[in-house]
């Protein structure tokens, strides 16, 4: 359910070659799920698919194509095309709304206000292809959906550019996927306020009228609710694509909350590992990394991966990560931080490491810096997502201030205060911890701040008053 903590099935472990033997973060469930359905495991989906202008005759195979996708993972789906249905007890029971192709003014004032209150209460949002066709006048619906409708040239085949290898709707398709369907033409573009996930190369059909910046899928955190659209779905095919049939299941996953994603907008990153080479990176210490498929998976240890080519000061560090084992115990970290070294211990010793591994104590698990002061557990578990499932860290540097979001929420505010360390200027480092751990990493970029950005720098509440602090590392 959308609020729930996701739980971790961990048991203790014994750290390798550094880290020591404790039990697995604690992790509870969140009693405040809603909407949803209370008493029940799996999410609940509405699909609604009122016409008031063109009607796609794919719409039947759309509702079936989510039946079917509920039935094979866990959710319920309920189908409509009564706007009766929008009433704030109705609208209670769902986790997300899937508006599949309407087209028109489809809602009256007070349904538009039941939705308003829905999405507000934390309601998830997916719209469809001509979702984006819809309620022209219900700005809230506009900003929600993310963009409206302008054009369409005729249906033709196109490649579709993938930006995020992270969110559950695109990690399964490689840097281009080609598809053919209905390419809408948009009346703005989404980039400034919405994560996009993936976007036509213009070049590769007729018809495109955005300049060469074409979103097609996005996502965004909107008024305390979850919002995915995709303007895929056009055509009856659509939906006997294995691939559009993910992508569109990634959507619903996370409008639900059954998955997390950082759907913050993102502008102005340099890769630093693009998926394809690893110049400017160099292996310090044993082991290595297997490139393959546009990531890089650790291979034996401990050694450190460390991009030689330049050092950073202030700086927004982007990364995705996932671990292989089921357990959630395979361990890696993220070295900041640290002076130009082929000594791996040289990063331990004198930078920062943001840990993965989630078994430890609170001070060396998921989201900590390592040995210095633990992550806000409760908004890691929330955030999490499990062994085997994409997950997004942002390490914000300013200073001596450490900044860092999981799946685009923060969950730690750190400031050293060690004449031996320094935040504000070093190296950035993947660590390849040991022959039993196996953990990948994704799409690695990074955005150089301002020294002064004028940003306000949100503190974490009592995260610098926590015991963890004075606590001296070990490496993770």
């Amino acid at each position: 359910m959308r609020t729930r903590a996701r739980l971790l099935t961990a048991t203790a472990t014994a750290a390798l070659l550094i880290g020591c033997v404790s039990g697995p973060a604690a992790s509870k469930p969140d009693p405040d799920h809603r909407p949803g359905k209370p008493g029940k495991d799996g999410e609940s989906v509405l699909v609604f698919s009122k016409t008031a202008g063109f009607r796609h005759d794919s719409i039947p195979e759309g509702i079936a194509t989510v039946k079917e996708l509920g039935a094979a993972h866990g959710f319920t789906v309920d189908a409509t095309e009564d706007a009766g249905a929008f009433t704030p007890g109705n609208l209670a029971k769902y986790d997300a709304v899937v508006w599949l192709s309407t087209t028109g003014d489809v809602l009256n004032e007070e349904q538009q206000s039941a939705f308003e209150k829905y999405v507000k209460d934390g309601g998830g949002y997916v719209g469809v292809h001509a979702a984006a066709d819809t309620e022209y006048d219900w700005p809230f619906y506009g900003e929600l959906a993310g963009a409206y409708f302008q054009s369409h040239p005729h249906i033709q085949p196109a490649k579709v550019d993938v930006e995020d290898h992270a969110h559950e709707a695109t990690a399964h398709l490689g840097p281009t996927w080609e598809r053919t369907d209905e390419w809408y033409n948009y009346r703005s573009n989404p980039r400034t306020r919405a994560r996009v996930l993936a976007s036509l190369d213009e070049s590769s059909y007729t018809g495109g009228t955005m300049n060469g910046d074409h979103p097609i899928a996005w996502c965004q955190e909107f008024e305390g609710g979850r919002s995915f659209y995709t303007g895929g779905g056009h055509t009856k095919e659509s939906y006997a694509e294995p691939a559009f049939k993910q992508h569109l299941l990634g959507g619903i996953r996370y409008a639900t909350g059954a998955a997390n994603a950082d759907c913050r907008p993102e502008q102005g990153y340099t890769k630093l590992f693009d998926g394809t080479s690893v110049d400017g990176w160099k292996q310090a210490g044993p082991g290595s990394f297997e490139l393959k498929d546009g990531t890089l998976t650790t291979v034996g240890g401990m050694g450190m991966l460390w991009y030689e080519a330049k050092e950073f000061g202030s700086y927004s560090l982007r990364l995705d990560w996932k671990m292989a084992g089921e357990a959630g115990d395979d361990n890696s970290g993220i070295f900041i931080g640290f002076p130009p070294s082929d000594d791996p211990w040289s990063a331990v010793d004198n930078g920062y490491e943001i840990q993965i591994d989630a078994t430890d104590v609170p001070e060396k698990t998921t989201g900590s810096v390592y040995g210095f002061q633990s992550a806000d557990i409760e908004a890691r578990d929330k955030a999490l997502n499990p062994p085997g499932e994409w997950n997004t860290y942002e390490l914000r540097v300013e200073g001596e201030h450490l900044q860092i979001w999981l799946n685009g929420v923060k969950i730690n505010d750190y400031t050293n205060t060690d004449p031996a360390r320094s935040l504000a200027q070093g190296h950035i480092g993947i660590q390849n911890h040991g022959d039993s751990d196996r953990v990948a990493f994704r799409d690695i970029r990074v955005k150089e701040l301002a020294e002064a950005s004028g940003e306000p720098a949100e503190r974490a509440g009592e995260s610098a008053e926590r015991a963890g602090e004075s606590a001296g590392p070990s490496g993770g």
